[in-house]
């Protein structure tokens, strides 16, 4: 358990990075925005707020923070440095009869402003920021805001039974949708009473839970922001949730658990056998979609693992086969995308012995694990070993049944958003181990069909990275400055058709990419430096 908690703090980070200072273009916003960034906070005093429909105001405090460095609470953690002085304001509201009481803080710099709001999202079951993010966005001048829902840290799931094992439905609807945009209001409303003045823009960035938040304003409240950055989306929560979740039923059921080593050998021989799809070998795969590598060619093969010397069995490679197709019922109905080939086995299909026992056993990620237990068995003990592959089927259909409404976010009618000016960006990696980008590529493409390809571009933009996990582009593995590119589109009408990327190859190199608009993919031009993004062009994923 202690490795997957790891590697949710790795995997699944809250978007501090995602905050980026815009670039020189975006900062020549319209003249309202250039006189904000002048604009001061006269006093740091709590200002009035109004409270949104269905809502009462509990509480609203100030507070002077000199600034420095923020340390990030919860599992988390991490840091921001150099942070100016900034107002804290606290607004706690409650829905009355129900017993909630959901937090909202905006921060805002005590001088130069840029005239911005942003809002942040939240990772897992976490709905907001844990100060990293916030401390970043001050010191690039937002206003800043962000709301934990009345929920807890991204593992804590004290909230979701209540004391009659029932799932807590407005601690739900909270966490997946009425709290972010209640919290839009008050943010606007605390940054019109401390400076006196409306900002000149709004945005929303998130990633992963703070993705899928993003495009549940897209959906639902079209007129909450001008321009949305949702990264890694957790869009289709009532299925992914679930199927992230099949590696270890397939461990389970096969009986068979491949080591981390072997699970890695995997990978590596899908990578290199397809690297060179994009016509060049250069430790990238940039279409892994098109990656059809069979597991089976490493059967036989040797793998070192900790100077033990380990060979790879036909049951491993059943294994491996049946995580990268994904989730079917047993008459072969395909349920949902796999991991993909080239993705990191070990975030959902880690194994370890027992230390009570030394039996092998396999360790599921904690989050699809209590998404199961809690919101569909109802029961913290629920033995997930036990889960067959008609089970899973059963859970998978349960899951849509009750939960899909509540927190799917997968409505493709945006036409309201695009109506509105809204302007919507999303990367993900394209080897996201625990949010499969195919599920992101599925929803842009039913919206295509809603409102018809070219008007979907005007507005909405999907971008995969090569080689990149979840979150990855947050500076864990490689950069993009997509909040650059949305700023220039919402306030100067430059639309992205390609966003810079800073990616790592399988050698931990540095490679320069320019992600390419879905669904064109990056090809080798036949000449260039591999390592420059200037050898590369956007084609057809066919050619």
């Amino acid at each position: 358990m202690k490795k997957a908690l790891t590697a949710l703090a790795a995997g699944v980070p809250l978007v501090a990075a995602a905050v980026w200072l815009p670039t020189a273009s975006a900062d020549e916003t319209r003249d309202t925005a250039a006189t904000a960034a002048t604009t001061t906070a006269a006093a740091c005093a709590a200002p009035s707020v109004k409270a949104p429909a269905g809502t009462r105001v509990e509480s609203v405090t100030a507070v002077r923070q000199a600034g420095g460095t923020i340390q990030g609470t919860g599992l988390l953690g991490g840091e921001v440095s150099g942070v100016p002085a900034f107002c804290q304001v606290t607004v706690v509201l409650t829905h009355p009869g129900e017993g909630d009481h959901a937090k909202v803080q905006t921060w805002l710099p005590e001088q130069e402003w840029n005239g911005r709001f942003q809002a942040i999202g939240g990772s897992a079951f976490s709905a907001g920021d844990n100060g990293v993010g916030l401390g970043t966005a001050v010191k690039n001048g937002y206003a800043v805001m962000t709301t934990d829902a009345g929920v807890g840290d991204v593992l804590d799931t004290s909230w979701v039974l209540d004391d009659k094992g029932r799932v807590d439905r407005t601690a739900l609807k909270n966490f997946a949708s009425r709290s972010q945009h209640e919290a839009a209001a008050v943010g606007k409303a605390v940054v019109n009473g401390v400076y006196g003045r409306h900002a000149a823009y709004s945005y929303f960035t998130g990633c992963s839970t703070g993705g899928r938040q993003g495009y549940m304003e897209a959906q639902a409240y079209p007129d909450d922001y001008d321009g949305i950055l949702a990264d890694a989306p957790a869009i289709n929560w009532d299925e992914y949730e679930v199927a992230t979740l099949w590696p270890q039923v397939v461990l389970n059921n096969e009986k068979t658990y491949p080591t981390d080593c072997e699970l890695k050998a995997f990978t590596d021989a899908a990578v290199k056998g397809c690297d060179k799809l994009d016509g060049v070998r250069d430790g990238l795969v940039n279409d892994a979609s098109r990656c059809d590598f069979d597991p089976r060619r490493l059967i036989g093969t040797k793998v070192d693992c900790k100077g033990e010397e380990l060979t790879i069995t036909a049951a491993d490679a059943a294994v491996v086969r049946k995580i990268w197709d994904g989730p079917r019922t047993t008459s072969g109905q395909k349920l949902w995308a796999g991991v993909p080939v080239g993705a990191d086995l070990t975030g959902l299909a880690h194994s370890e012995p027992d230390k009570s026992d030394g039996v092998v056993k396999g360790v599921p990620f904690p989050v699809p694990a209590a998404w199961v237990q809690l919101f569909l068995a109802k029961d913290p003990s629920f033995d997930l070993t036990k889960i067959t592959y008609s089970d899973f089927t059963k859970l998978f259909k349960q899951s849509q049944a009750e939960y899909d409404e509540v927190i799917g976010t997968d409505d493709p009618d945006l036409s309201d958003f695009r109506r509105s000016g809204g302007k919507l960006i999303t990367w993900q990696g394209d080897t996201d181990q625990f949010i499969p980008a195919q599920g992101t590529v599925r929803y842009h493409q039913q919206v295509g069909r809603e409102l018809g390809a070219k008007r979907v571009d005007d507005f909405y933009r999907v971008f995969l990275a090569p080689n990149t996990d979840h979150c990855g582009l947050n500076g864990q593995d490689g950069s993009a400055d997509g909040l650059a590119a949305l700023t220039a589109w919402v306030e100067h009408g430059k639309a992205p058709r390609t966003l810079p990327a800073t990616l790592v190859d399988t050698d931990g190199e540095k490679v320069e990419r320019d992600l390419c608009a879905y669904p064109a993919v990056s090809h080798y031009k036949g000449h260039g430096d591999p390592a420059l993004a200037s050898s590369f062009r956007c084609v057809s994923p066919r050619n």
